[in-house]
């Protein structure tokens, strides 16, 4: 099923030919994440299986989850600001059942190096798991 917001991703990317430039694209997107509340920056929000620090909070609002994510890594930035523009605003059922085909469409999986791999890997599950949390809570 597609999805118009991966679809977008998958469009930017496809005007850059090589991989440099979809680094720098990623860089980009890192430095406009919106900045993440300083009292998130904790051992508690911080992601097992990254090699660089990442640290994803998660709130429900009105049945939806929002995301706010921080890394000390610049690419690695762009990649969670990424896939919080993918999942944000969406039903925890809808976060769970969401297939994240962007992420192979383009190049993702296949040009980043195993450990940033998996840490993406990482942030996904840890994004499912809040989702997985608010499970049944969108209507309190």
């Amino acid at each position: 099923m597609s999805d118009v917001v991966q679809d977008a991703i998958i469009e930017e990317f496809s005007v850059y030919e090589d991989w440099l430039d979809k680094y720098d694209y990623l860089i980009e997107l890192g430095n406009d994440l919106p900045a993440i509340d300083p009292k998130h920056r904790t051992e508690k929000y911080l992601i097992d299986g990254c090699q660089s620090r990442v640290w994803v909070d998660a709130r429900l609002e009105d049945g939806k989850i929002y995301y706010a994510a921080d890394s000390d890594a610049i690419i690695t930035k762009g990649i969670v600001a990424l896939l919080i523009r993918v999942l944000n605003g969406r039903t925890p059922q809808q976060v769970l059942d969401m297939e994240l085909y962007f992420i192979d469409e383009v190049g993702l999986k296949d040009n980043l190096s195993p450990t940033r791999a998996n840490g993406l890997a990482a942030m996904v599950k840890q994004m499912r798991v809040y989702a997985l949390a608010f499970l049944g809570k969108e209507s309190e």
